[in-house]
């Protein structure tokens, strides 16, 4: 990436948008899960005609939806670091590493993405599960999975929403070349589909089946990850054997005046 005329502080207010969308992706759990819905669970029982017992604390359960955006997230904020590193590595040296760094990355990225996918799967038969064993079951699953704070999950996936705009806008105007490198506006764009895909799940059922509706989304989201995660991992292995024929070609090369001396 030619980083002549970059405008260096629209560049970094991409860099900090980007950063702070997935320390608050991260951090959801601290703000969603965790909190009583006692209150919540018992309204929503009466209004399916179950009793459930008083007594004792029932948790608002953490989301998956937001939390696995990260997955996407931080793969865009992976990849603007790199580009944040030629401002200060030099390009030679950048040049050797950024393949084996992009390839740890990458091998990161999928080995999580591919576990937090099946654990949400897990979870989302689990829940589904116990739904449907009226009436034991749906009990279990009130109690469990039954309140989801939606407002709470509008207002944070708003706020990403705004940064991820930020990143996108500020991104422009530092290079407007960052709008022909495909693969970087198509990484934009599936964060921002992410975003989409989470936010309507989370609004097209009623209150007391969003716990399944976020899982669906933690589905989606872990999906996109993985292709993410795939597509940067043969970048990097092509990147790689590019750099080792480009080095085995100029020791030959130098080799050369050597034998003929």
């Amino acid at each position: 990436m030619n980083l002549e005329r970059l405008r260096t502080p629209f560049f970094l207010i991409a860099l900090v948008a980007m950063a702070l969308v997935v320390a608050v992706e991260l951090g959801e759990h601290l703000i969603v899960g965790g909190f009583d819905a006692g209150t919540a669970l018992t309204g929503q029982a009466a209004a399916a005609g179950l009793d459930v017992p008083a007594g004792g604390q029932v948790e608002r359960p953490a989301g998956l939806g937001v939390p696995y955006l990260a997955l996407v997230d931080a793969a865009a904020l992976f990849t603007v670091a790199l580009m944040a590193a030629g401002l200060v590595v030099p390009q030679r040296l950048q040049g050797r590493l950024q393949a084996i760094v992009t390839l740890v990355f990458a091998i990161l990225l999928l080995l999580a993405a591919a576990g937090l996918l099946v654990l949400a799967i897990a979870k989302l038969i689990l829940m589904v599960t116990l739904l449907l064993a009226f009436p034991f079951g749906t009990i279990a699953y009130l109690i469990g999975f039954g309140f989801f704070p939606r407002g709470t999950a509008v207002v944070i996936l708003s706020l990403l929403m705004f940064l991820k705009f930020v990143f996108a806008g500020a991104l422009a105007a530092a290079q407007q070349r960052f709008l022909q490198n495909k693969g970087l506006v198509a990484l934009v764009l599936t964060s921002l589909l992410c975003t989409v895909v989470v936010s309507l799940l989370h609004g097209v059922v009623p209150g007391v089946l969003v716990s399944i509706t976020d899982a669906v989304a933690g589905i989606v989201c872990a999906i996109a990850g993985i292709v993410w995660a795939i597509v940067l991992l043969v970048g990097a292995v092509v990147g790689i054997v590019t750099a080792a024929r480009a080095t085995a070609d100029a020791a030959r090369t130098a080799a050369v005046p050597a034998i003929a001396a």
